[in-house]
């Protein structure tokens, strides 16, 4: 998708970008290939070719904290095909409060589609771990994470960077016109979640911390099993969305009519 993506030029929206679509301009080479396009005078135009040529060059490199620096959060889903591979999942536990209100994280939960793995308050949780945790991905992908996970992060261990891509899937949902939690859209997608979890929220995992600060080894196993289930449905949603979000630019009408 991000080949056919012309909203990262300033100066185009989603409206300018389908109907340069419509012109039969469906990649950046097709773009810088072409010596005029009604509407962008010569100047822009020869602007945005040195930008799209620069952007096919870090992508080729895999440089994605240049594509999360100009890109808008909400376009940074169309990054999710290409950097799949290099995609980690992330999703917080926390004992109820805000980190200004006595708050703080309990467990972190990251996976990559092949391994699960937590942080956990007193065990192995820090920033550095944190940061090593999350060095050499390529895209992050989290629920609501840009509005609660990744700044509940930021406050509680300085020092954690965020600079690549953010797929949020609950932002993408509400983008297709999709309400609801986690647990709705995962019912509503037919993704299950392990039996011992199921109609657990994240009061119950408050509750199930409390419990493994006193020290029950059944409690922790429990909220880390909740985590997990949590973190590792957010890949098979990430899937569910990207696609639904690349039908709706309509870019694949276009190619599916012979325009490529």
């Amino acid at each position: 998708m991000i080949r056919h993506t012309f909203s990262l030029l300033n100066g185009i929206g989603e409206k300018l970008e389908r109907t340069i679509w419509k012109r039969k301009i469906l990649t950046w080479d097709d773009f810088c290939q072409i010596t005029e396009i009604e509407g962008i005078s010569p100047e822009r135009k020869r602007l945005y070719d040195d930008q799209l040529t620069q952007a096919s060059m870090e992508l080729s490199v895999g440089n994605t904290e240049y594509f999360a620096r100009i890109m808008k959060r909400r376009e940074h889903w169309r990054l999710f095909d290409v950097f799949k591979a290099g995609a980690v999942c992330l999703d917080i536990e926390t004992n109820g409060f805000q980190p200004d209100h006595g708050g703080y994280v309990t467990v972190v939960g990251l996976y990559d589609g092949y391994e699960w793995r937590s942080l956990i308050r007193g065990e192995n949780l820090t920033a550095e771990s944190l940061n090593r945790a999350l060095q050499g991905y390529k895209c992050l992908v989290t629920f609501y994470g840009a509005a609660f996970d990744v700044p509940f992060l930021l406050r509680s261990f300085p020092g954690v960077r965020f600079d690549i891509p953010h797929f949020d899937l609950c932002f993408a949902a509400r983008k297709l016109e999709i309400n609801g939690g986690l647990k709705k859209l995962e019912t509503l997608f037919g993704i299950e979640r392990d039996d011992v979890v199921k109609g657990l929220n994240g009061y119950d995992a408050v509750k199930l911390w409390d419990q493994v600060k006193k020290g029950s080894v059944e409690a922790r196993e429990l909220l880390l099993t909740y985590n997990k289930e949590d973190t590792m449905n957010l890949l098979k949603l990430a899937d569910i969305l990207y696609q639904r979000l690349k039908n709706a630019t309509g870019i694949e009408e276009f190619i599916a009519c012979g325009c490529a």
